[in-house]
């Protein structure tokens, strides 16, 4: 098994539009074509404040997917890094794919001189929390949206 992650380049992008389609499909939502378009436009661009992205790449195949951002805290000097989507293939899951994702953005965001990354994940979603729970520590924090 060869693991490779790297950033998401252009040549990827139906490999990428896969991956996150079944993403937003895990989380029984969907975006429309000018979110897609928009998306990958951000993920290749050379803004230091847009998103970025990496792939998984195993054994020559895409099989995961992470995008992250660094932004402004207000309750510390240097940024802090949100780490927004993370998506391996089910056929793959069990096999590091997640954790080797993850470590992938804190190590961007230590070359960044970023120490905080955090991330959001769904109650029910058990089998991505056993791997967040050996890596990062759960918050009390609950979200809230505009109603």
């Amino acid at each position: 098994m060869t693991l490779e992650i790297r950033p998401v380049s252009k040549d990827d992008e139906p490999a990428w539009r896969r991956l996150w389609t079944d993403y937003l499909s895990f989380y029984e939502t969907s975006v429309g074509e000018d979110v897609y378009r928009m998306s990958v436009s951000r993920l290749l661009s050379d803004d230091p404040a847009e998103f970025r992205g990496r792939l998984a790449v195993l054994d020559g195949a895409p099989v995961g997917l992470v995008h992250f951002v660094f932004h402004r805290h207000m309750w510390r000097v240097e940024d802090v890094c949100y780490l927004q989507d993370l998506y391996a293939d089910p056929e793959v899951r069990g096999r590091g794919i997640g954790r080797a994702l993850i470590e992938a953005v804190y190590g961007a965001a230590d070359a960044a001189g970023c120490p905080t990354v955090y991330w959001l994940t769904q109650e029910f979603n058990a089998t991505a929390r056993r791997l967040y729970d050996r890596i990062g520590t759960v918050t009390p924090f609950i979200k809230y949206n505009r109603g």
